[in-house]
């Protein structure tokens, strides 16, 4: 088995689903299975579903539309047959997701988000499954929250392993090319749960490790994983090699081209995983895998922007220790804060963090009846992997740095 997965850029309209098409006729499908995202920016168009959904109910049906006039465009765009079922298929998906809108009775921002973004996913697969098949190459379409099962931590589910083992060995059947949803899963009462925002990769890896897969393909638009953004740093450099442990070190730090937890399952079974162009199928990419250091070895650049640092001081100038991080982190994972960095000394504790479920207010109120706290905003979090003096200037060059952190491999600034 191989394991292809296609992210919203590379099936962003319709000569994005034929070049997968063509991909697939150039590289080969046998023994394949392809995990796709939603098309381009459909999650970000149906987060703007919800907000109106949840803010100004009146506009709700016009961000619907929205998205049913982007899909209804590819579509049209794919398929000469007016007639083709396609059209049905995916008017009955949006009826659902309007009739989920209509009878949802839950508060939880974090549960209808699942239930309603998981569309994109479902969307799309159903679009490209059905195109495949119209040309030749035929196809089974999976819904993948029959397979993965996870946990009900909505918006960063946890996967069970075990049960999803389980379902896969009992449903999957590799005796056909398919095609499923990258990004989903479900909970024990059958709700769509996410695996966080850009889980497709890992998704990919998940069907990797139960399938005992030969390698994971993740195909992209840039030629494989780079030492910097192209959107923030000029002139990146490609990776050709890097093992699990430098990959998982970038992308515990932000790496954008691979899911955080992408690499744990693959690392476990020693599964080789490829980071491809879309645009030029032919060249090799950048391969991650056992016992390779990284091939060039240069500086890394890393940035998270929007972060949030909060620093800390007793109140009496008394020390901060073991006691007053334990509940200072405790606050953090009561109001599901993700930490970047942290960093104290005898009477200060600073802490990087990353405000997804918009609980800041809430925590800083709890923190202010016990410390002093500074806070800053709209912060930029830059981490550099095998920096240099030269890499640290570039990054620090016209900004305020607020927090800087170094260790033998790594350096992290937090700057304004």
């Amino acid at each position: 088995m191989q394991v292809f997965k296609f992210g919203g850029a590379s099936v962003k309209d319709a000569n994005g689903v034929k070049n997968l098409a063509a991909l697939l006729q150039k590289v080969g499908y046998t023994d394949t299975l392809i995990v796709v995202s939603a098309m381009g920016k459909t999650t970000n168009a149906l987060e703007l579903v919800l907000k109106n959904y949840f803010e100004n109910n009146a506009e709700l049906q016009s961000a619907i539309q929205e998205v049913k006039k982007f899909h209804n465009q590819i579509i049209l765009d794919l398929f000469d047959d007016e007639n083709h079922s396609i059209f049905n298929d995916v008017a009955l998906l949006f009826n659902e997701l309007n009739s989920f809108l209509k009878t949802n009775k839950s508060p939880d921002y974090s549960f209808v988000y699942d239930q309603t973004v998981g569309f994109g996913e479902l969307i799309s697969t159903t679009i490209i499954s059905a195109y495949l098949n119209t040309i030749g190459i035929k196809n089974n379409w999976v819904d993948v929250r029959n397979h993965i099962k996870t946990d009900n931590y909505y918006r960063r589910a946890h996967v069970n392993w075990e049960a999803t083992q389980d379902a896969i060995n009992a449903q999957f059947n590799k005796n056909i090319l398919n095609i499923t949803q990258g990004f989903l899963g479900s909970d024990s009462n059958n709700f769509t749960t996410t695996l966080g925002r850009e889980g497709s990769d890992y998704t990919a890896a998940i069907y990797a490790y139960c399938l005992n897969a030969n390698s994971v393909t993740i195909w992209k638009d840039v030629p494989g994983i780079l030492n910097a953004d192209p959107r923030y740093f000029e002139n990146p450099q490609l990776l050709h090699k890097i093992s699990y442990r430098e990959a998982i070190e970038l992308a515990f730090y932000g790496a954008s081209v691979i899911h955080p937890k992408t690499l744990q399952p693959l690392q476990r079974k020693e599964i080789p995983l490829y980071v491809k162009s879309f645009l030029k199928p032919e060249q090799p990419g950048t391969k991650v895998c056992k016992d390779t250091t990284i091939e060039p070895k240069v500086p890394c650049f890393i940035v998270k922007k929007n972060q949030v640092l909060i620093s800390l001081s007793s109140l009496d100038f008394s020390y901060i220790v073991e006691d007053n991080i334990s509940s200072i982190f405790k606050l953090l994972h009561q109001y599901k804060m993700k930490v970047d960095v942290i960093q104290n000394s005898a009477i200060s504790f600073s802490v990087c963090i990353e405000n997804i479920y918009n609980n800041l207010e809430e925590l800083l109120h709890h923190l202010k009846a016990k410390f002093k706290v500074t806070c800053y905003q709209n912060v930029s979090l830059y981490t550099i992997r095998h920096y240099n003096e030269s890499a640290i200037k570039q990054v620090e060059q016209n900004k305020t740095v607020l927090l800087k952190q170094l260790t033998p491999e790594t350096i992290q600034v937090v700057t304004k």
